[in-house]
């Protein structure tokens, strides 16, 4: 009898507790019967029961439930590819950031509240706004972020005014969908892979003829500044082989002035020296010899000296 008592209380508490629903801070709940959505009579119209957070009732193993997140979600797609208005194309990576404003009509949207079905229409509405946006500017616009007129006129960027309308573009259209879009970013602009190739192929060869040119004028004015310096040596050489040409005529005749002096003084004396010194150069060899007449003017102070 107690062990059946205790079967039948354990029953009615799981019967309890499965009866009880907890919807947590920041999420919202939806619960459907039968495969329809509980909705409540407000003055005549019936409108979809949203549980705010809290503690609920609800019929088990008959009632489901949906969970709905009530908090800022972020949409962080992958980067899409938009047409300026001069047919260029851009690879442009953006990020929304959205809440659900109206549960029921969100549910109904998103065939029953499914987050992947609700990014994917705000997505493709999203992308269509920036496709919009980006249609009306040029790609120097885009990337500098001013345009020509904003520029001219002290007005603030064009990327910022593009984000700006993108995002009132993006809460109309996001309306139908129960949700509200609370901002829209542009985190990057990028070329497509095969123009950006193109352009920095492009970049590359121009860089490389200025260069070649830089080398080519580098290599002219080099041969210009070895030609004067090879000229300025010549014509430094030649001054300087002049100068000592003159510095040495002037010292050889300064040095036949002394010598023409000096042997002015005592002519006699100064010949017995040139014939000491030429006698010392003749006779300087054990083996030289020399045929001169005894009576050879040579010999002619050796002859004194004899006699």
């Amino acid at each position: 009898m107690s062990r059946f008592l205790l079967v039948i209380a354990a029953f009615c508490i799981g019967i309890v507790l499965s009866s009880l629903m907890v919807v947590n801070e920041g999420e919202r709940a939806i619960v459907s019967r039968f495969g329809e959505v509980l909705k409540d009579n407000v003055d005549g119209e019936m409108i979809t029961r949203v549980y705010a957070p809290g503690l609920h009732l609800k019929v088990p193993m008959i009632d489901k439930i949906r969970y709905l997140d009530a908090r800022i979600q972020t949409l962080d797609g992958a980067a899409d590819r938009f047409v300026t208005s001069e047919k260029k194309d851009l690879m442009v990576d953006s990020y929304v950031k959205w809440r659900i404003k109206d549960f029921e009509m969100y549910y109904l949207a998103t065939n029953g509240g499914i987050k992947s079905n609700a990014e994917a229409l705000l997505q493709r509405k999203i992308n269509s706004d920036l496709r919009t946006e980006f249609g009306k500017r040029t790609i120097k616009e885009i990337v500098s972020g001013v345009s020509e007129d904003a520029s001219r006129q002290g007005e603030g960027s064009t990327r910022d005014e593009l984000q700006r309308q993108a995002l009132l573009n993006a809460a109309k259209s996001a309306e139908d969908l129960g949700i509200e879009v609370v901002d829209v970013r542009v985190k990057q602009i990028n070329l497509p892979a095969n123009v950006s190739n193109s352009i920095y192929q492009r970049m590359r060869a121009e860089r490389q003829a200025v260069a070649k040119e830089h080398r080519a004028r580098g290599k002219e004015e080099a041969e210009k500044i070895r030609a004067r310096t090879d000229a300025n040596v010549v014509v430094t050489l030649s001054n300087a082989r002049r100068q000592g040409q003159v510095v040495r005529g002037e010292g050889d005749a300064l040095a036949a002035k002394i010598y023409a002096d000096a042997y002015q003084k005592d002519p006699e004396f100064y010949r017995f020296l040139r014939s000491l010194d030429a006698y010392r150069a003749s006779f300087n060899g054990k083996s030289d010899v020399m045929v001169l007449a005894p009576d050879s003017d040579f010999f002619q102070y050796m002859k004194r000296e004899t006699n």
